[in-house]
């Protein structure tokens, strides 16, 4: 089982400073990836009223494919996004930005993607929100295309290409693309299309329901459901033997992947959030785990 943290976008700030350090200690302590979120703007309570996302305009986001490039040069970790909101991205774009990172990387980039729930970011990059479901089904097989072929020409619903390809193509072809997922319609999805997953659930009853929504759709779909992957996440509360049972427990439901989230756990520095996962890597990296 790999295992990786999640970058602090909520917490972090703005100093590159603070990236830098984070990104270096975070090899030093011997951990595998990078995972960061994706918002590309935040709502304005003030104007949105009866605003209840989980994040607004003055919650800190810094831009994934960015900032990975500048990671890339400063590290080996695998960069891992979790996810990118897809349909509110053009297509060809990502798939560009995609290319990049993997070849900045040696081939160390897992995509990860899903559908967003905010109407206002969704406006703003000039996307239909009410439409994602059928454009993130087009767009993963048009980026494999982009990924593995010199020319192509596509006409989609949503997305047109004539004879046209990337170049240089990626170190990865294609590159892996992994799903965020929390509903029925999204565990189909993951079991058709993806080569990986992220459940938003926690081990246990629910998390093993998913996956057999997510193997009896991979089945169906002629897929093997042995070579999906999946990420835990953890998140950090001080306990460092409480988050190696919770390891475990991901183990034992199948993760090939988990990443340690130290938001929201009270830390205010990113001094603090590295203290964290030190801690967490004197349980979680030692032999046997």
């Amino acid at each position: 089982m790999r295992i990786g943290v999640v970058f602090p976008q909520s917490e972090i700030g703005g100093d590159v400073g603070a990236v830098r350090a984070y990104g270096k200690r975070v090899e030093e302590l011997g951990f595998g990836h990078v995972l960061a979120y994706d918002h590309v703007l935040g709502a304005d309570p003030a104007v949105h009223q009866n605003w209840s996302g989980p994040y607004d305009v003055n919650t800190t986001f810094h831009e994934p494919m960015v900032l990975f490039g500048y990671l890339a040069a400063l590290t080996s970790l695998e960069l891992v996004t979790g996810i990118i909101i897809l349909p509110q991205r053009q297509t060809a774009l990502v798939a560009k930005q995609a290319a990049e990172v993997d070849i900045l990387t040696g081939g160390k980039f897992r995509l990860g993607v899903g559908l967003g729930w905010n109407k206002v970011e969704y406006e703003a990059l000039g996307q239909d929100f009410t439409t994602r479901g059928r454009r993130i089904d087009e767009q993963v097989p048009l980026l494999r295309r982009l990924w593995t072929e010199l020319s192509l020409s596509f006409t989609g619903e949503f997305d047109q290409v004539t004879g046209a390809g990337l170049a240089p193509l990626p170190v990865q072809r294609p590159i892996p693309i992994w799903f965020g997922a929390q509903s029925a319609p999204a565990y189909r999805r993951v079991g058709r299309l993806a080569d990986g997953w992220f459940p938003q659930v926690s081990p246990g009853p629910k998390l093993a329901e998913a996956k057999a929504a997510v193997d009896e759709a991979a089945t169906s779909a002629g897929r093997d459901p042995a070579a999906l992957g999946m990420e835990g996440r953890l998140s950090w509360q001080g306990d460092p033997e409480a988050l190696a049972d919770l390891a475990g427990q991901w183990r034992e439901h199948g993760a090939t992947h988990i990443s340690i989230n130290t938001m929201n756990a009270g830390l205010r520095t990113v001094d603090d959030h590295l203290a964290a996962l030190e801690t967490a890597a004197g349980v979680l990296l030692r032999p046997g785990m």
